[in-house]
């Protein structure tokens, strides 16, 4: 594609990288990533992947910005405080780059509507906070083919990792069953410190890239664990389940289920 001095300038620092260069530039404004969650993950990762050139990026979030928000969801405002996340993150993204095309769906992730709001992108990443929305991604990714890009949060530990199906394991793979109701937390009950949404969501950004660029070793089939508190990273080696219901050879699971109830919720 034929760049605009503007995008040139914009992008220099990307185009003089031999691992990216004008070919991958050209990949990353032509790619389509769907972010699930405008919240602490979502919020650093839309920033950068729209700072990085994305060129069409889909937000997918019902819920509203509250001050509460504001400690880790960098995206948003004071001022924003009642507006959709959805709005407040797109306003954001477009002042910060024009290429980028936004597209928000203000409703709340099911199995009805899935497979439609799917449509049209390559990757997913998955900025959620709780159990049976992340089983329904999964499993939408398996049957659909799509890259998921997952990563999580709770107090001062994140997680991140690429599901790529046919090619690594997916998140049922690693997490069979959800735990039981009540046992774990999220971050409203048990805290969480904000820069480390800023951590992990900038980690699913750099994988997000990676993916699209097809460049360097993604973390398919590999566990990225931090702990904030003692500033450590460790690697856990994932592997496929042979009888995951899912994504095995012979599933079990082949249509989207009540995944609220599956949770115990």
């Amino acid at each position: 594609m034929d760049f605009t001095d503007e995008q040139i300038e914009r992008y220099s620092r990307h185009i003089i990288l031999p691992e990216v260069g004008g070919v991958g530039q050209a990949k990353m404004l032509s790619a389509r990533v769907l972010l699930i969650g405008a919240g602490g993950l979502g919020s650093p990762a839309a920033y950068y992947l729209a700072a990085a050139g994305i060129g069409h990026m889909g937000l997918v979030d019902f819920d509203v910005v509250d001050l509460s928000n504001l400690q880790r969801q960098i995206i948003h405002s004071t001022e924003r405080i009642g507006q959709l996340k959805t709005e407040s993150a797109k306003k954001t993204i477009q002042a910060l780059n024009p290429d980028v095309q936004v597209t928000v769906f203000n409703e709340r992730l099911d199995s009805k509507n899935i497979m439609r709001i799917f449509e049209g992108y390559d990757y997913i990443l998955d900025g959620t906070d709780n159990f049976a929305t992340r089983y329904l991604i999964n499993d939408a990714c398996v049957m659909t083919g799509k890259t998921n890009i997952h990563g999580s949060i709770f107090r001062f530990e994140g997680q991140a990792t690429v599901f790529k199906p046919k090619v690594g394991p997916c998140y049922r793979c690693l997490y069979p069953e959800p735990p039981p109701p009540g046992l774990v937390p999220n971050c409203q009950e048990g805290g969480v410190l904000g820069a480390l949404a800023g951590v992990i969501g900038n980690l699913q950004a750099v994988e997000t890239l990676k993916m699209v660029l097809g460049i360097g070793n993604p973390l398919i089939g590999t566990l990225l664990l931090y702990d904030a508190l003692n500033t450590e990273f460790r690697r856990l080696k994932l592997k496929k389940d042979p009888n995951c219901p899912v994504c095995s050879d012979s599933p079990t699971i082949t249509e989207l289920i009540d995944y609220e109830e599956f949770c115990g919720i």
